[in-house]
């Protein structure tokens, strides 16, 4: 892979960094209710969605998700720097591309990847009402470590009170146990 923006590749997709161009097909992502109901942030405008690609552009722990066939790009995964040789995952893709495989396909070839280079752990966080990213840690050979209740709050009432939600923490280790 000359090109350094290429992360890795799939039968199906291009794991990449971010660029310019990406900025319609995040902002229709980023802008969908569904798609960012258990995320720390509201669905977010043009312009807070080319603000968004702006730091996407300029980290490594943000990895687009491109379909080869078209080039759209349809979702990304997370994998964010932790002590302990250690790596947080994440995932958000485009509604329209649920339920196909490339969240899981995506995050193969990158838990692959990150365990080959030395990482010890990755662990990932979930809503426990966000089933279809706890069942896809588990068939990512994920196990659940922790069931922390109402230890976490993105958004308050309209009386200012914390709307407390809770968290699964799921990990693999690169020794699979």
């Amino acid at each position: 892979m000359e090109n350094k923006r290429i992360i890795a590749e799939t039968e199906r997709l291009i794991l990449r960094r971010y660029k310019k161009e990406d900025v319609q097909d995040l902002f229709e992502y980023l802008s969908d209710e569904e798609v960012v109901k258990y995320e720390p942030y509201k669905p977010m405008t043009l312009e807070e969605a080319k603000e968004n690609l702006e730091w996407r552009i300029g980290t490594d722990e943000m990895i687009a998700v491109e379909l080869k066939k078209s080039h759209k790009m349809i979702g990304n995964v997370y994998m964010g720097r932790r002590d302990f040789e250690a790596l947080e995952m994440g995932y958000v893709f485009h509604r329209n591309y649920w339920g196909q495989g490339y969240a899981a396909e995506s995050c193969k070839a990158l838990i692959k990847q990150a365990l080959k280079n030395g990482v010890h752990r990755i662990y990932a966080e979930c809503d426990p009402e966000n089933k279809n990213s706890w069942k896809l840690l588990e068939a990512l050979g994920f196990q659940r470590e922790a069931h922390f209740r109402k230890n976490v709050y993105f958004w308050k009432d309209e009386m200012q009170r914390a709307i407390w939600k809770d968290t699964y923490v799921y990990a693999k280790l690169s020794d699979n146990t």
